[in-house]
């Protein structure tokens, strides 16, 4: 510490920030002394922001976390901007006392001098109001939901810190080393929504990893109480690469639901007498989908990103959840199977799948379709899928399932033969055809990229046309 004092300090001298642990202070503290003995200026601030151990210890003896960072913000900007060393010190105290952090753990990290976990946690379990290097925290708990472990932590906090309606607040969500931003992002989520809830004004948020623990699986979250003076040392400029900005949030915009931004079926006609079995059919199709999502996450596994299953579940409760009103003429109720599938599937299957069912809705003109209508609609979707991603048959891709189908449907009707009896024979061709994929070399997708490796297992997105192809039945 004394050779970075020497290092860093010039005539107006060093400020050591120091996180309230005893051997951290004495070290910090060893060494200020010796520099000021060599005739430079040195003042010693400490942090002791961790409400969690706000029914352990007096507040002087909490332990300093991930709090600090901000503190180091506050006094560099100061510093940057020629205040003394005294009011930088002063700058520092005061952010440290407007303080309050509070962490979760999921998991242990291991110290590499110790070379074992810190601790370790059941089957179930996290830690809450754990220290920084490592060490296990105040209370063990059951896992949570993430919503439930914010209102924790922020409840400790705004209660510690007493941050009440108006108060004004910078938050730092702050991953432990081992999580990733989509899941800090989780926690930022909820804290921002704990924290409008009680009339409390963040006027900046950061999110990442700031004050890590190595490799432990978890997050902290910091309130720090701010007036326009601490905002302007928040958002000065730094050349710190670390450092992410000046947090300012986005302003409140009114959502608006896609139906309002989309072309929609006008009115909900009483439903025709057919409309029954279009709805049967479809909520069978969600049916199938629920049935077969192991299976289809395991053959999407094998040759794409395995999200296939998941994806045609959340389809599958989106077309459970559709008005009764959107079963009233055969063109309006593909229009809106098309609009749930769209915003609930996600990859590549939601496009396809919502094109081709809007594509069908505009050729169903007829207010009661015959045979031939059906086949056609049937027809044009499967060449929109076509269009819209650029598959061919013999791609390896769903196309292979439905291009025979249409063709097959097409004849069949055309033959004569009912629409159920046709859909049998288009249905066995597409089962032919998903079956064919398994020797196919792919040349579309993300199977495209194994090459050889992905023959001997068929396209997952072929299968799961037979799959909703065979619940129509």
């Amino acid at each position: 510490v004394l050779a970075a004092i020497r290092a860093v300090a010039g005539t107006a001298g060093a400020l050591l920030i120091v996180k309230n642990y005893t051997g951290d202070r004495l070290n910090f503290g060893l060494a200020a002394e010796l520099a000021r003995a060599e005739g430079i200026p040195t003042e010693v601030v400490v942090v002791a922001d961790d409400v969690a151990l706000r029914d352990t210890v007096e507040p002087a003896r909490r332990r300093g976390i991930a709090g600090v960072v901000l503190v180091h913000k506050v006094a560099g900007a100061a510093a940057a901007a020629g205040a003394s060393l005294a009011e930088v010190a002063r700058e520092a105290t005061e952010a440290a006392q407007a303080l309050g952090s509070m962490g979760v753990a999921l998991g242990p990290c291991t110290v590499p001098a110790a070379g074992r976990p810190g601790f370790t946690l059941g089957e179930g379990e996290v830690e809450l109001g754990l220290g920084i290097h490592g060490e296990q925290g105040v209370r063990r708990v059951a896992h949570q939901r993430a919503d439930a472990l914010v209102d924790t932590l922020l409840s400790t906090i705004v209660e510690d810190r007493n941050i009440g309606k108006g108060e004004r607040v910078a938050l730092m969500v702050n991953g432990l080393g081992g999580t990733p931003p989509m899941e800090l992002a989780i926690m930022t989520r909820r804290a921002l929504a704990f924290l409008a809830e009680r009339g409390v004004k963040v006027e900046r948020a950061w999110q990442g990893t700031f004050l890590s623990a190595l490799e432990m699986p978890g997050c902290s979250l910091t309130l720090l109480k701010v007036d326009d003076a601490r905002l302007a040392r928040l958002d000065a400029a730094t050349e710190a690469p670390a450092w992410p900005g000046k947090g300012t949030l986005v302003a409140q915009r009114r959502v608006v639901s896609t139906r309002d931004a989309l072309p929609t079926i006008k009115g909900h006609p009483k439903p025709q007498p057919q409309m029954e079995r279009v709805k049967a059919g479809a909520l069978a199709v969600a049916d199938a989908w629920d049935a077969a999502e192991a299976r289809l996450t395991e053959l999407d596994s094998a040759a794409g990103d395995g999200d296939l299953g998941l994806s045609l579940v959340r389809g599958a409760e989106a077309i459970r959840a559709l008005p009764e009103g959107a079963w009233g003429t055969p063109s309006g109720a593909l229009m809106e199977l098309g609009q749930a599938l769209r915003r609930s599937i996600g990859g590549s299957s939601g496009p396809f799948y919502a094109t081709a069912l809007m594509r069908a809705s505009r050729h169903l003109t007829n207010k009661v379709p015959d045979a031939a209508d059906w086949a056609k609609a049937f027809q044009v979707a499967v060449e929109s899928v076509s269009e819209l991603g650029g598959a061919r048959p013999g791609d390896r891709t769903m196309v292979d399932a439905l291009h025979p189908a249409a063709e097959a449907l097409v004849r069949a009707v055309r033959e004569g033969k009912s629409l159920s009896s046709a859909w049998a024979e288009a249905t066995l061709a597409a089962e032919q055809g998903a079956e064919a994929t398994a020797s196919m070399t792919a040349r579309l997708g993300r199977a495209s990229y194994l090459g050889e490796r992905a023959k001997g297992i068929p396209d997952a997105g072929a299968a799961a046309v037979v799959i909703w192809m065979k619940a129509l039945g």
